[in-house]
């Protein structure tokens, strides 16, 4: 696992230093190991954590001749079988890391060879004799890739601290872009906060030449040759034969792994399959949240006696998530999340390495089997608008009367956001009750309002169908752009790599084949995978509610971390960004902290905006324009 970064300099003379400087900023996703590699035309840094091959693997790795130079980040769980196709075809290889199999894979096939890479990986290759550049990034979006453009050259990163780094980038914020993190909680790709940094989009490979690029997808799960199960059983055996080879590969390190347990049904099943591979007892990590009603310490410890696991806890509290730890967090997030979800892996990342370099963790499943309770209010929400509007208004006021919870989702907040929902068409409602303003609501609060972004974003969700529209969705955004960009950031903070088991691309090609009714049966979540783990997991397991690791926001913004929201977003400070109108956030975070309305994930994310804002020096304001959008793709 590492951390990338490199840039072209093909329209004016490089400074040797600059990829230092590159390097040095994403140091902690890879501090066993930094190099750097330059020609004339292209300029390459990696940072690297040794899991596969610790002695050798150093990068940049370059060819025999020198023609061919690759930086890597990532696992390829199929690079013991693809070395030895490389070896038929007359390769010989230095090292037994993946690194070098990517390298030899594309001097065989070229791009072809990103197809037949198995696991997760964000890589950038230059080949000198053709001067071209290609940069790739997995199919789930797993591994992060960055990328701007200034005149006719290219500058690419893991994280945005490896870009920002040059002066050429503008720290400026896409007016657009704020929309969508303001609505959704997160900037879905290709777009940044950053105006003209984009993301490669998952699935896709990027290539420069002279000056000129284009983007390909190489991957689409639904177009994928995956065969349809004929019944439920046959679904439910062939997921179980697919979690087995996954874990098994997930599990391949020649350094230390454990497994992130909540307690959960994703991660108790990931722990389920590694402990059929472990030779040794397997170590678990977890947060609990002593004393609180949402705290899932009985599950977990359960699980954790049940499968003779070295256990290890982490109890959050004020003492714990404390002003300072948040602002280091804001830090390493790179690109503001308004997910609190963030707080507590962080802190279970941090927990983690000390004594593990890799961990397994169940990302993915609720998007791939249906197990977001937004699914259900989708579905409640139709047979809801058939109640006439003015009742339902009538309904949404009274629910507003309520008085708010410090619960970390209480019944008020959920009641009022379901009706709330209820008053916009299902696609609008569907976004909105994983997000957090509405676009009547950003309307009111921003000074510069453009939801063209967003709209674009909500037109890609068929008009009509079942919920695996809905599905699809999230897999495509929330999941790489929210979830997946998380765990990233907060893991790699810690120098930790962490591993979704489910989100083996060959899972969710199968997973796309699944029926609405395999997913989501009446109240039944994740039908399918309760089906499968029916007599492998406690029945209290496959029983309980979701819960989600997440902190009780509402709460904690009225207590101890009060003062850093109120420091944060001042009067003064909002009003010289010139994004929001003070007096409309002022009220809200009155209306808050009196307890008559619950803010909580709403002034979150403003806090984390505004901490980003301050760290990275970002420039604001109406005149800003959003920079030309290099995100097409072409197939």
């Amino acid at each position: 696992m590492c951390g990338i970064a490199g840039y072209t300099h093909a329209e004016k003379d490089f400074l040797p230093e600059r990829i230092h400087q590159a390097v040095a900023s994403i140091v902690h996703r890879g501090p066993d190991e930094q190099g750097v590699w330059q020609s004339p035309t292209v300029s390459l840094g990696a940072t690297r954590l040794r899991v596969i091959d610790t002695v050798a693997g150093a990068q940049p790795i370059s060819s025999n001749d020198n023609d061919y130079t690759l930086v890597f980040n990532g696992e390829i769980y199929n690079h013991a079988e693809l070395r030895k196709e490389l070896i038929a075809h007359g390769h010989h290889f230095k090292t037994s890391c993946d690194t070098e199999v990517v390298l030899r894979a594309f001097i065989q096939w070229d791009t072809a060879c990103i197809e037949k890479l198995r696991g997760m990986f964000a890589f950038a290759v230059w080949c000198e004799s053709r001067q071209r550049l290609v940069l790739a990034r997995d199919r789930m979006g797993i591994k992060p890739l960055y990328y701007a453009r200034r005149g006719r050259d290219l500058y690419f990163g893991s994280e945005l601290k490896a870009i920002f780094c040059h002066p050429e980038i503008n720290r400026t914020i896409d007016l657009h872009a704020l929309d969508t993190y303001l609505g959704l909680n997160y900037v879905a790709g290709p777009h940044t906060l950053a105006a003209g940094v984009v993301k490669l989009m998952p699935g896709c490979f990027l290539t420069w030449h002279d000056g000129e690029i284009s983007s390909h997808r190489y991957w689409q799960a639904d177009l994928a040759d995956a065969a349809k199960p004929s019944s439920l059983r046959e679904a439910t055996e062939r997921l179980d034969h697919l979690l087995t080879a996954s874990v098994k590969e997930h599990l391949a390190a020649d350094v230390p792994v454990g497994i992130w347990l909540s307690g959960g049904l994703d991660s108790s099943t990931v722990l389920h399959y590694a402990s059929q591979h472990a030779t040794t007892p397997l170590q678990t990590f977890s947060i609990t949240f002593n004393g609180r009603e949402f705290d899932e310490s009985l599950y977990l410890r359960e699980m954790a006696t049940r499968y003779s696991t070295e256990h290890h806890e982490l109890d959050l509290g004020p003492s714990t998530v404390t002003p300072d730890s948040i602002t280091e967090q804001a830090y390493y997030s790179d690109e503001p999340n308004a997910d609190a979800g963030a707080v507590p892996v962080w802190h279970l990342s941090r927990m983690s390495a000390k004594h593990v370099t890799v961990a397994l963790s169940g990302e993915g499943a609720d998007e791939l089997f249906g197990g977001y309770i937004t699914y259900l209010a989708d579905k409640y929400a139709r047979r809801a608008r058939m109640v006439p509007r003015s009742i339902r208004r009538l309904s949404l006021r009274s629910a507003n009367r309520l008085r708010a919870s410090n619960k970390k989702i209480g019944l008020d907040y959920k009641l009022q956001r379901f009706l709330h929902g209820t008053l916009m068409d299902e696609r609008s409602s569907h976004i909105f009750w994983n997000g957090t303003f509405s676009q009547e609501q950003r309307s009111q609060l921003m000074v510069s309002h453009n939801s063209a972004h967003t709209l674009k974003l909500l037109a890609t969700i068929p008009a009509r169908g079942d919920l695996r529209r809905f599905m699809a969705f999230d897999q495509a955004y929330y999941l790489p752009d929210n979830l997946l960009v998380k765990v990233d950031r907060m893991s790699m903070a810690h120098s930790l790599e962490v591993r979704p088991a489910f989100l083996d691309h060959r899972i969710v090609e199968f997973a796309a084949t699944l029926p609405a009714n395999y997913c989501i049966q009446g109240r039944t979540l994740k039908l399918l995978l309760r089906k499968l783990m029916k007599d492998k997991l406690p029945h209290s397991i496959l029983a309980k509610k979701k819960q989600g690791l997440d902190i009780p926001v509402h709460d904690w913004l009225r207590g101890h971390l009060k003062p850093l929201l109120l420091d944060t977003l001042n009067r003064k400070t909002v009003e010289e960004s010139g994004l929001v109108y003070w007096p409309h956030l002022d009220s809200l975070i009155k209306l808050h902290m009196e307890r008559k309305a619950n803010y909580g994930y709403h002034l979150w994310g403003m806090l984390m905006l505004f901490l980003w804002i301050k760290q990275w020096k970002i420039q604001c304001g109406q005149d800003i324009q959003a920079l030309e959008d290099f995100s097409t793709i072409s197939v």
